[in-house]
């Protein structure tokens, strides 16, 4: 390599971070266009961005690579990746069926859940999000419990020790939980403490335990612990899902489905 071409690869790689940095996310399509460099170039480059933990690979390109405890406010997170948790949330809702009670979590993509109930006669859904509740009231034919707890504003969510204990009074069919990273080796994990604490709670209440996360959630860590990806029977996700993750969440007894 020519000490001129070393020098390009350099800038390239800063002015990609620098335009990660103010976008939140870059395609490789976008990127090999403006510097005018074939996409196996920016691969490259994304994968050794990637390698000193200065972004994280996403399908088609990439996205920033957010401090472990930083929370995205609610109206930005559902923004992100809109179409995957549409789909996402529209095959969850083939796994509710009529007289069940289940657990709908608070999260966007638990959002896309509850906007896709209309066609259920008879259901119960606990819920401790506060939007998810308000869509939730459009439906007659749902009867909804709300814990009691301390709001959480990023999330519109109630947690802390009186959602807690208020979530141990019931048994539930299903939960349908939402995550804001799952790595294969640590498991489940999100921003908030309270929140984790929480989730712990639900799965523990729940027969089955069913994981809506789009791709960009994979291998990816967060601050609080939930659990291991073997406390999960299924996954609805998106075809972003590399074969070797998924090949490990099958052999760790998780059952994938694409969305």
């Amino acid at each position: 390599m020519q000490a001129s071409d070393k020098k390009t690869t350099v800038e390239r790689r800063s002015l990609i971070l620098k335009t990660l940095d103010s976008k939140g996310q870059v395609s490789v399509n976008e990127l090999s266009n403006t510097f005018g460099v074939s996409e196996v170039t920016i691969r490259n480059d994304l994968s050794q961005l990637e390698e000193k933990n200065m972004l994280l690979r996403a399908r088609g390109g990439a996205i920033k690579l957010e401090n472990v405890g930083f929370d995205f406010e609610l109206s930005d997170k559902d923004k992100i990746h809109l179409k995957e948790k549409q789909k996402i949330g529209q095959k969850a809702s083939a796994f509710v069926h009529e007289g069940d009670t289940i657990i709908i979590d608070s999260g966007t993509t638990s959002m896309e859940l509850a906007r896709n109930l209309s066609h259920i006669n008879d259901l119960t859904v606990i819920t401790n999000a506060l939007n998810i509740a308000t869509q939730l009231a459009k439906n007659k034919n749902i009867n909804t419990i709300i814990p009691g707890g301390f709001l959480r504003k990023q999330s519109l969510s109630l947690i802390g020790a009186p959602a807690e204990r208020s979530f141990k009074n019931y048994y539930c069919d299903k939960l349908f939980l939402g995550v804001d990273g799952l790595d294969i080796d640590f498991g489940l994990s999100t921003p908030n403490v309270e929140e984790a604490h929480l989730n712990q709670t639900m799965i523990e209440i729940s027969k089955q335990v069913i994981l809506l996360a789009d791709s960009s959630k994979f291998l990816r860590r967060s601050l609080a612990f939930i659990c291991p990806v073997s406390d999960i029977d299924i996954l609805i996700t998106d075809n972003g899902i590399g074969p070797e993750t998924k090949r490990k969440l099958e052999h760790a007894g998780v059952e994938v489905i694409i969305a």
